[in-house]
């Protein structure tokens, strides 16, 4: 199986499906995406429709086989975030579960962290429901650190879920004065 990573400007042929069916297979397994039971697949397309118009994401896409089966948001802040300018984070990142075990989720972690080094940012922060073992290890073996715990962070399936936030420095803060 190949693999490749690519940033995603406009969709073409059939990404938009593919990228549909990857997050209503990832709602499906639990890897959230603030889902539980995934919208219809025109709320689904509204929404990447969406991310690929707003200035402030940037979405990258993997693929296996050529077939898009995984994404990640890099969130850059918005012109009235001066005070923390230095930072962005992490937000959809996910890979359909028939395409996991072939190295997609750090490929997309990666090419993430190139472009917020790339835009000057040096901290990148992201959060996770403490039940997406696989997640967090992923993040925990890319070097971010866990720096809190919320035990109300999501509601699914009639239970409260923790969230754990992390973060990961990509310059010493002391470049930015």
């Amino acid at each position: 199986m190949t693999t490749r990573v690519e940033r995603m400007t406009e969709f073409r042929h059939a990404d938009l499906t593919e990228l549909v069916q990857a997050t209503e297979d990832a709602i499906r397994e639990g890897i959230g995406f603030n889902w539980v039971v995934p919208p219809g697949r025109d709320v689904l397309e509204t929404y990447w429709k969406g991310v690929l118009v707003v200035p402030e994401r940037v979405l990258f896409v993997g693929r296996v086989d050529g077939t898009l089966a995984a994404s990640i948001q890099l969130l850059k802040p918005g012109p009235s975030k001066e005070t923390s300018s230095f930072s962005a984070s992490i937000e959809g990142h996910f890979v359909a579960p028939w395409a996991r075990g072939h190295g997609l989720a750090k490929l997309l972690l990666e090419a993430a962290e190139r472009e917020a080094r790339s835009q000057g940012f040096s901290v990148l922060k992201l959060s996770v429901r403490e039940t997406q073992e696989r997640a967090i290890k992923v993040y925990e073996e890319n070097n971010y650190h866990c720096w809190g715990i919320l035990p109300t962070y999501e509601f699914v399936n009639a239970k409260m879920i923790a969230g754990k936030f992390y973060y990961k420095n990509l310059e010493p803060i002391t470049t930015l004065v």
